[in-house]
């Protein structure tokens, strides 16, 4: 069986496994020999341009494997009968550590206080708490409830929304009625055509006075021009872990918005994500080899 890898850690891994040659591409170079013979793909981090080129010519496919929770790169392009699976479950507690601390860095003022120190100001003055405040997670899944599960010693009121109602789970169509309660919303949606661009003006305008957005999920969930807009006003916040566009270039209005606390969508880059995406990779091919169900198979609405 022949298994394209991102990296030597897979391959390690995954070598000592019974006839399972492992190679390693993660896109800087030529395209190895032998795609066609390809059984698994897991495909690096960052998608590679020529993703639809790749899966057209991996004519012996039998698995892609990704190491992220989206699969928006891949999905359009999959050759029919391919299972196509993703990591659910192993960025949940980078993810969920990156929304507490960017929301407690936003709430406290850090970012600013970060600037005052550069400049050697003493710049004493009272900021938000956390405690005391609704949080609405927008998308509530594996991360949603890691999420939750780290505020559960911060005071605050959690409301949980998806897709579909269930217990405990607001359905979507209360997304209208549940934002102006929320102090904090928290985005971790996947990246669909239903939820491009959901956070549009009309969304940003019923969001409470003095609120905090917080992306987790993907920019193109966001309308980056209606929330420069907003974020001039100074009536919200944001943290962002990704932009639309992505990376954001140089001079974007969104760099010097204010209020606004950027990371280069790091929240899931941790030696803990990358430690659990390679059990779970070995854990898959396992289960192929073995004719096992295979776990986080993408399939109907996504």
């Amino acid at each position: 069986m022949k298994i394209w890898v991102p990296e030597r850690s897979f391959a390690r891994i995954l070598s000592e496994l019974p006839g399972v040659e492992c190679v390693v591409f993660d896109g800087s170079g030529e395209v190895p020999p032998g795609i066609e013979d390809v059984e698994i793909w897991v495909p690096p981090l960052t998608p590679l341009p020529d993703t639809p080129g790749l899966l057209r010519r991996m004519k012996g496919l039998r698995l892609l494997q990704t190491v992220t929770a989206g699969v928006e790169a891949y999905r359009p392009y999959l050759p029919p009968g391919v299972p196509l699976c993703n990591a659910r479950g192993a960025h949940d507690a980078g993810t969920a550590e990156w929304v507490v601390g960017a929301i407690l860095a936003t709430v406290r003022g850090i970012p600013g206080f970060t600037d005052d120190q550069r400049a050697g100001r003493w710049n004493y003055h009272p900021t938000k708490a956390l405690a005391d405040s609704t949080v609405l997670i927008v998308g509530y899944g594996s991360i949603g409830a890691a999420v939750e599960r780290r505020l559960a010693g911060f005071e605050v009121r959690t409301v949980r929304l998806a897709r579909t109602a269930r217990a405990g789970v607001h359905g979507e169509s209360m997304l209208p009625e549940l934002l102006p309660e929320a102090d904090v919303v928290v985005l971790l949606v996947p990246a669909t055509a239903s939820t491009r661009r959901m956070v549009d003006a009309g969304f940003l305008a019923r969001m409470k006075d003095g609120a905090l957005l917080v992306n987790a999920a993907r920019g193109s969930v966001v309308d980056t021009h209606a929330l420069v807009a907003e974020l001039t006003t100074g009536r919200l916040t944001a943290a962002l872990d990704v932009t639309d566009p992505e990376p954001l270039p140089e001079g974007h209005p969104l760099w010097s918005a204010p209020g606004v606390l950027i990371t280069p969508h790091v929240a899931g880059s941790t030696p803990a994500s990358w430690r659990r995406i390679q059990r779970l990779v070995r854990d898959q091919v396992e289960r192929r080899l073995a004719g096992e169900p295979l776990h986080n198979v993408i399939t109907g609405a996504y």
